[in-house]
């Protein structure tokens, strides 16, 4: 016997006595021994943090291990694995020992089934008897309760035909006999007296047997027997719903509260409430509100004088408080069950909507809006005078959903009646914004400069048209964020009308070469100017205080998230109204400063007269100095100039000294470094031609020369130009172009200090 075992080797441990090859944590063994082991599961979870190349490998040391285990197994037992088969003696005669028995066993087990499964089956066929004969037994009842309503249906229908308008002695014994027969008690003479509350109550028992009735044939639907008698139930319909429309008419008619009642509890029985609505609104309510409201007799169409409908809302809500209210009440009753029924809508609505539509189709026309708008405020007014009925909220929220309210607000097209608007109010604006010029309305003119009254023409067509936003006669408040938007749009239509012609006014020196809506701008004196800048300041101011508070109490309805929403963009409409200021501001200075530096064209004269003759020095400054600041003073002086704020004229004066003083210095600067130049190649050329002839320069050494002459009259001149400055509240010294032209044209000993 050859020994299969392998020389069991130490395994080699490492400095902290654990075996080299031992096996990771990640690695468990006991995982192989699950029922429910999964190797693509294994897998996958272990390769999000174990290499493959690592897993295999420890696999393979496992299967390694395993084969030597199953080699121990069979070494430590291999006498009895091999004397296994020297026992196995006489097997087959064994098992046919066995084979009887179990064969026998089989046969008594079929033999059993075999009777079970019979009796079995006789005893489902049982149950299927026992089933379609208890089908068939409900049917037959069916049947016979259904015959039976029927014929006390039609038994009923006699009694109550028999009940004649006035009963006597005799007849209310027969009536209290037959009602007895019926199974009704009649509970008092008064019930017994009235024939309308006798019918009702009558109609009432019919009703519920009636619905009793539908029952039974909705399941017994195919059947030759319902089919028989269907010619009866209908005929019995149609004389309850006859005898119940008059019973309700005549309760309707004599406001008899008991009948009505009972009416109305039949018809919630039959569930005929169309039926109940319809005749309340062609027997009461048509005739009142056709009185009111006569149909046309022509087909004239469009709008006139008789569509106002706030005298018809009037008269119909009057008519309703004194015709229907007691209906109403009745109808609305807590606990009655009468909320299936809904007559504002399905009769009174709908009758009032019919009513308009033929007697005065053209209050529903939106080709005049305002008419068209005043009806359609009356109609919301009339609509929560109707709800003002409702018990409940359930109830309004009922009446909002019906069909009839819903064709009642088709018919107020606020879409068109909004664009229409949109036309007219955007429309003036932009024929206004559209003109070439800007010119003052004369009779609008604010008395005191300094008032919040506009000025031009597109500026209070602009105020106009953000009014008329707002209007009562043009608001619509379910259409107010269509209106808030055209609110804003006309604001930004402004403000780019501005931004627009200000910066066609710096690139264009021509009306003419203008792109359309920025002539005016081009064309626009400094003055005209003013008023532009008067007008935006009055209309920011108008921005935030009476239109953000107007506008905010009309929304106050609203969330408070909406509201500063709405707050936060009329802001920003206004912001770009500020934001064109400066350019506006800019837009003056830069038209003073260019009709001021027209007199810096007489520097040259002054260069050429000292280059080209010989003058002595300077002693007085020149005469253009007086004409720097002339149309400063003369803008200043101006009458328009009390439209400006007090900041801004500060703003206008620093800003304007700044730039003439800066071109001022330019050119000065330009001047005297070209002249310096010239001078001294000049220099050079004669002292070259001098030392070429042998003579001395000395002699005019000590001359002053044309450049220094020069700079003594620009310095004069810029000595009278701050003296003027000065006048007119500007701070030289907190100029630096000015502190730059002082120190080109001063002498050394006085370019440290500014004085005059």
């Amino acid at each position: 016997m050859a020994d299969l075992r392998a020389p069991a080797a130490r395994p080699a441990t490492d400095i902290f006595g654990d075996p080299i090859d031992a096996q990771p944590l990640w690695f468990k063994k006991s995982s192989f021994l699950q029922k429910d082991f999964d190797p693509e599961a294994y897998v996958a979870d272990l390769r999000s943090f174990v290499p493959l190349e690592s897993l295999r490998s420890e696999l393979r040391i496992y299967l390694s291990s395993l084969n030597v285990d199953l080699v121990d197994h069979l070494n430590r037992d291999y006498a009895d694995f091999v004397s296994l088969s020297t026992r196995l003696v006489d097997v087959d005669a064994s098992v046919s020992r066995m084979r009887a028995p179990l064969a026998e066993l089989r046969e008594k087990v079929s033999v059993l089934r075999g009777n079970i499964a019979s009796s079995l089956a006789s005893l489902k066929g049982g149950l299927n008897q026992r089933a379609e004969a208890s089908e068939a037994r409900e049917v037959l009842e069916l049947l016979l309760d259904a015959f039976h309503v029927v014929s006390n249906v039609e038994k009923l229908i006699e009694a109550l035909r028999s009940i004649p308008n006035d009963l006597s002695s005799t007849d209310v014994i027969n009536l209290e006999k037959s009602s007895i027969h019926n199974g009704i008690s009649l509970q008092n003479n008064e019930t017994i007296v009235n024939p309308d509350k006798t019918r009702s109550v009558f109609l009432e028992r019919i009703a519920s047997e009636m619905n009793r009735l539908k029952f039974y044939v909705a399941h017994a639907q195919n059947l030759p027997f319902i089919e028989n008698m269907e010619k009866r139930i209908h005929n019995a319909s149609l004389s309850l719903d006859d005898s119940l429309r008059h019973c309700f008419v005549s309760g309707l008619e004599r406001k008899d509260h008991e009948a009505l009642l009972n009416c109305l509890r039949a018809y919630a029985a039959t569930g005929n409430i169309a039926g109940a609505e319809e005749v309340f609104r062609t027997t009461t309510v048509s005739p009142l509100i056709q009185r009111i409201i006569p149909q046309k007799s022509s087909d004239v169409d469009g709008y006139g004088p008789s569509d106002d409908l706030e005298e018809d809302f009037q008269q119909i809500m009057q008519v309703i408080e004194a015709e229907c209210k007691f209906f109403l009440d009745i109808s609305s009753s807590a606990n009655s069950g009468f909320h299936v029924f809904d007559f504002l809508a399905n009769s009174i609505l709908k009758e009032v909507l019919y009513t308009i539509q033929k007697g005065k189709p053209g209050a529903f026309s939106p080709g005049r809006p305002t008419e068209f708008l005043k009806n359609y405020k009356l109609s919301l007014d009339f609509l929560s005078y109707l709800e003002g009925y409702c018990p409940s909220r359930s109830a309004v929220t009922k009446f909002r959903s019906e069909d009839v309210y819903a064709d009642f607000m088709k018919q107020w097209n606020i879409g068109v009646c909004f664009s229409l608007r949109f036309q007219e109010i955007a429309g003036n604006l932009d024929s206004s914004l559209a003109e070439p010029t800007i010119t003052p309305v004369p009779d609008l003119l604010p008395a005191q400069a300094n008032s919040q009254g506009l000025v031009l023409k597109q500026s209070i067509a602009l105020l106009e048209s953000l009014k008329a936003c707002w209007k009562d006669d043009v608001l619509v408040i379910s259409c107010s964020d269509k209106f808030l938007r055209l609110f804003l749009q006309l604001i930004s239509r402004y403000s780019n009308w501005l931004t627009s012609g200000l910066a066609a006014r710096k690139v264009h020196h021509s009306a003419s070469d203008a792109t359309p809506n920025t002539e005016w701008a081009i064309s626009a004196s400094p003055e005209d100017i003013i008023y532009v800048m008067h007008d935006v300041n009055c209309l920011l101011d108008k921005l935030k205080n009476e239109f953000l508070g107007n506008i905010l109490q009309l929304l106050q309805s609203c969330s408070l998230e909406l509201l500063d929403s709405v707050k936060q963009s009329i802001l920003q409409g206004g912001k770009s109204l500020e934001d064109s200021l400066p350019s506006l501001l800019d837009a003056i200075i830069e038209a003073i400063v260019e009709k001021s530096a027209e007199e810096l064209k007489h520097l040259k004269a002054i260069t050429a007269t000292y280059r080209m003759t010989i003058k002595g020095p300077p002693v007085r400054h020149s005469p253009y100095v007086s004409g720097l600041l002339r149309p400063v003073k003369a803008f200043l002086n101006g009458e328009r100039i009390g439209y400006l704020t007090s900041e801004s004229k500060a703003q206008l004066l620093h800003n304007t000294a700044n730039r003439l003083t800066s071109r001022y210095c330019d050119l000065v600067s330009e001047l005297v470094d070209t002249v310096r130049k010239t001078e001294s190649s000049l220099q050079r050329i004669r002292q070259t031609a001098q030392r070429r002839g042998g003579t001395s320069s000395d002699a005019s050494d000590n001359s002053i020369s044309n450049t220094d002459k020069l700079c003594m009259q620009f310095f004069l001149d810029v000595q009278e130009y701050g003296r003027n400055l000065q006048e007119l509240g500007v701070a030289v010294a907190d100029i630096p172009a000015y502190r730059t032209l002082w120190q080109c044209v001063a002498p050394t000993e006085r370019q440290a200090a500014i004085d005059f």
